[in-house]
């Protein structure tokens, strides 16, 4: 399996209102067309379900663009429970056809009186 294009454990921002990404991540999304500050596209969770986020950038600073998830996001959040210290990880995986498709997979916080001890795949209900 390749590496993931972003793993981050997440943060208060993260977990309340949207996701920030690595501005070195954003090359591994789908591009961003014209003068277009956004774009949408399908995630796969581990569970098979399909979500619809968006990437959103900085209008005037193309130098340092600031990429966060926003539209979809929120929503992936609650229905997954997540709380700051969980981890997300996003990976691509190529179709024949050459087309990309993208993925995501969460883990769990494992706390010990309140301290991050480790991380466990979350468990799809059936």
């Amino acid at each position: 399996m390749a590496p993931p294009i972003v793993l981050k454990n997440l943060k208060k921002t993260d977990v309340e209102k949207r996701m920030t990404l690595p501005s070195k991540s954003l090359k591994c999304f789908p591009p961003l067309i014209g003068d277009k500050h956004m774009v949408d596209f399908p995630v796969r969770d581990e569970c098979g379900r399909v979500w619809k986020f968006r990437i959103y950038t900085r209008k005037k600073n193309k130098k340092y663009l600031k990429p966060v998830l926003t539209k979809g996001w929120r929503e992936f959040v609650c229905s997954k429970r997540l709380c700051i210290g969980d981890r997300v990880a996003f990976y691509t995986e190529e179709e024949e056809a050459g087309s990309v498709k993208y993925r995501v997979e969460v883990e769990k916080a494992v706390k010990i009186f309140g301290a991050v001890v480790g991380h466990e795949p979350i468990h799809c209900q059936q």
